[in-house]
């Protein structure tokens, strides 16, 4: 999957343009394509990485400087009128009565991670979206956080893991005051922080990172110490980054100790642990979409290029063993388990954003647009169908392959023991509450500034940006799209006053001939091959872009999970149509044990949903194996007028495909749909036309497809 990428990505420095329209930088309507932007340069109006830190590859605008549109300002709405807005009315560990974060000595109740998990997303909805009430309720929070560092620069809660000191939640915090500092330029959390971090430098080795948790996600505590050294420049944090890397546990290992292998696992039918097993630290799914790019993190401060090597790797192997599947996410539903890679198998609502999160932290580290393309498969296609269109419920486990969503019990084959796969407000507490960051993370990293000065579309999706460029005049760009769905993203630029600056557009890897004109000029066309296309002009107010991204259907045959297939065009994956019936259920009565809500929460408002099948699931997909493409016709629809496309009813384009039935294939003894590798490989059911919607509009769905070796051909 990443075979040829790290090679690339060393090269940050040395890339020169691949393909030259024009040369030089005088000339309007000069295109250069690239693999990677350079880095020679610093970018003089956001703060990048200082020496001797590694040169910033892509520089993060502050949080607001991107305001979404279309689809993805509808999700903020969504989300704010849903569970994230109404958390801390309803969640037992928001509540303010004895909360240990709103407490000057670090005492209360309710002090762990759930806070910091809602405020990250919660309080940036706010800041995005200039909404004064959020932003209000978020600074009671913050305010408590500054105000409860202690003389030895400790803050927050006192919340100790067995013996010693947890870090964890605190790493989480420093996340929201990083953003309510890009915000509001609040000195406080810059001397909040410098003390904290001073006293983390004097917590003995054996009591520092010490646990489960912890010790797993110490690249969440290295990014924010590398954040504050790039704004403070104080040598001691350096020190304390060495620190960290070294008390957190080795996601460069290979070959380990079993008992290095932190995570509960367990072998399908006792069979013995397979060797490659031990090349994770570990296999928890959160843990890993968040803490693999922790070797990464500290190549800015080591300059090794084995770091960089390292988490591109640990992407590689989980998915080499987990992550054959459509959709970009990996079999893990809690812990991966040798045995279980089926398409059934699924991923938490928390991995997910965790790995979206992670996607960006690696396109701003290395500059390398197979994170943009990635972050987009698993925001665009299995993050959306993990929570309800309105956002007042989610499910813990989403998988690429799901027929019915209930309150039952699933294990052991989902690894978990409790209704998992329902939708419930409640479940669980860690989903709950940090399901919120997906869309406001995602939004903040659509557009990045650059090292020359310029700016870079990173990420695609509608939206407005506000960035200083070129000699420092403040321009705005805006994006008008409905990309994912649509070919056609148009860029058009305001600016005071005329100015020289580069403008990057990715060019993801799916894509072939893509085209770029300026103010109706076809400019470059027939572009293909991942990195990003250059524009170098003086630009102007009026000045319009428009980037077409042809999208082809393309077919995927998983060969490590029984040959099975999917469908996509673009970055849109493709499921099978299944027509869903809802029941509604009480969610303090189908909520996971470890779920709780506020006294007084009136739970009737906020129901939990059974998703039943109306129609059949079991169908495998007629293709002819010499012109795959040519076995599916595509269907565009209008746009909705919600603007809201992720839904059955309102998804604005669909695939009509040949299928077969497979009769054999049913739910199994789990109540799950069956394994790929206990089916037939025929069928002689009729050929019958079946639809096909964009994944991530699917509830249920059916997107790893059966292979048919015989009777496929009409």
């Amino acid at each position: 999957m990443l075979k040829n990428r790290f090679k690339s990505t060393l090269a940050l420095g040395v890339c020169a343009g691949l393909v030259s329209c024009n040369s030089g930088n005088n000339s309007n309507n000069s295109v250069t394509l690239v693999d990677r932007i350079p880095t020679e340069n610093t970018n003089e109006f956001y703060i990048s990485n200082r020496a001797p830190l590694v040169p910033s590859a892509l520089i993060k605008l502050p949080v607001g400087a991107v305001k979404p549109e279309g689809f993805l300002k509808e999700y903020l709405i969504r989300q704010k009128n849903g569970l994230t807005g109404n958390l801390g009315e309803i969640s037992a560990w928001l509540q303010k009565d004895n909360n240990a974060w709103l407490s000057k000595d670090g005492t209360g109740e309710w002090g762990w991670e759930e806070v910091p998990y809602w405020l990250k997303g919660y309080a940036n909805i706010g800041y995005i979206m200039n909404d004064q009430p959020m932003i209000d309720e978020a600074k009671i929070w913050l305010e408590s956080v500054l105000n409860s560092q202690r003389e030895n620069g400790d803050f927050g809660p006192k919340v100790m893991d067995g013996d010693h000191p947890d870090f964890w939640a605190k790493m989480i915090m420093l996340y929201c005051l990083q953003s309510y500092y890009e915000y509001s330029q609040d000195q406080r959390v810059i001397e909040l922080m410098t003390d904290y971090f001073n006293y983390e430098l004097t917590v003995h080795d054996e009591e520092f990172l010490e646990g489960y948790w912890q010790r797993l996600r110490g690249g969440d505590n290295l990014h924010s110490v590398i954040w504050l050294y790039n704004r403070t420049g104080d040598a001691f944090l350096l020190e304390l980054a060495e620190k960290i890397h070294q008390n957190t546990s080795d996601w460069r290992g290979r070959d380990l100790p079993i008992a290095q292998v932190k995570n509960h696992y367990e072998v399908r039918d006792g069979g013995a642990v397979p060797d490659w097993y031990r090349d994770q630290v570990d296999w928890h799914n959160v843990n890993h979409a968040q803490a693999f790019r922790e070797p990464a993190q500290y190549y800015l401060l080591s300059k090794d290029e084995k770091d960089l090597k390292a988490t591109y790797e640990n992407f590689s192997i989980i998915r080499e063993h987990f992550g054959q599947v459509p959709g970009g996410m990996f079999g893990s539903d809690e812990n991966a388990r040798p045995g279980y890679a089926d398409p059934r198998q699924g991923v938490e609502t928390c991995g997910i954003v965790e790995q979206m999160n992670s996607d960006e932290h690696l396109l701003r580290i290395t500059g390398d647009p197979f994170w943009a393309d990635h972050a987009e498969e698993v925001a665009f296609n299995t993050y959306p169908a993990a929570v309800m269109p309105d956002f007042k419920s989610l499910h813990y486990i989403t998988s690429p392959n799901m027929a019915l969503l209930d309150a039952e019990n699933h294990a052991p084959g989902i690894a978990n023991n409790g209704p998992f796969l329902m939708m419930n407000p409640f479940s669980s507490r860690c989903c709950q509450h940090n399901h919120s960051q997906g869309w406001p993370y995602f939004i903040e990293n659509l557009w990045m500034a650059t090292p020359d000065n310029g700016v870079v579309a990173a990420m695609y999706g509608a939206s407005n940006v506000e960035v200083k460029v070129g000699d420092g005049t403040l321009v705005n760009i805006e994006e008008t799209t409905h990309y994912p769905f649509e070919e056609e993203i148009k860029f058009a630029v305001s600016t005071e006053k005329s100015v020289d600056f580069p403008l990057y557009l990715r060019i993801p890897a799916w894509t072939k001939g893509a085209s770029i004109t300026v103010n109706g000029e076809v400019i470059k066309d027939n572009i293909s091959g991942i990195g990003y296309a250059k524009i170098s002009r003086t630009w102007a107010t009026g000045d319009q872009i428009t980037l077409t991204l042809p999208m082809e259907i393309q077919t995927k045959t998983w060969e490590k999970n029984s040959n099975s297939l999917s469908v996509s065009r673009g970055p849109l994956t493709y499921s099978l149509k299944i027509r869903e019936k809802y029941f509604k259920k009480e969610s303090d009565e189908t909520a996971i044990w470890d779920s709780k809500w506020q006294k007084g929460a009136d739970t009737k408002k906020w129901p939990s949903w059974e998703i039943h099948p109306v129609t059949d699931w079991n169908y495998s997909l007629v293709v002819d194996e010499n012109d795959p493409a040519s076995s599916f016709e595509v269907m565009k629809g209008q746009w909705p007028k919600s603007d809201f496309p992720f839904t059955l009813e309102e998804v604005p384009i669909k695939i009509v495909a040949k299928a077969r039935q497979i009769p054999e294939w049913q739910l199994d003894q789990y109540g799950l749909v069956g394994e790929l590798k206990d089916l037939p490989k025929t069928s002689d059911q009729p050929i019958v036309d079946v639809t096909l919607i964009p994944m991530g509009a699917a509830r249920l769905r059916i997107t790893a497809f059966p292979e048919l070796i015989s009777n496929n051909k009409p």
